[in-house]
């Protein structure tokens, strides 16, 4: 099923709350002026909240993207879709759960 790319600039959130931002090794494609990310590019967790008993702050440090597009790759590297599946994950690499794309361009979309 087709979605739309997901690029640097694009809105995502942890399953707590907090704000996913990516950096792209990809400089090459670009949509709406921005970078379209791929699944060897960092995505890093700001403000997540989430703590475990007794109190202990686990929050969510990293995005590891589990499902990229089959079809549309950059520079070898599969691109992110908006329906793509991740990780959110800890410092300590725990995963938390997955991360929620909320906006992207709607101009180009791949499977």
């Amino acid at each position: 099923m087709p979605a739309f790319l997901f690029h640097v600039g694009a809105s995502a959130l942890c399953s707590h709350g907090g704000q996913v931002s990516t950096l792209s090794s990809n400089q090459k494609v670009l949509v709406n002026g921005m970078a379209v990310v791929v699944q060897s590019d960092t995505s890093q967790v700001a403000g997540c909240a989430f703590t475990v008993p007794p109190g202990r702050p686990q929050p969510c440090m990293t995005v590891r993207w589990l499902a990229p597009a089959v079809r549309v790759f950059i520079n070898g590297q599969p691109a992110i879709l908006q329906s793509s599946s991740g990780i959110c994950q800890s410092a300590e690499q725990i995963p938390q759960g997955p991360p929620t794309l909320i906006t992207t361009q709607t101009r180009v979309s791949g499977t």
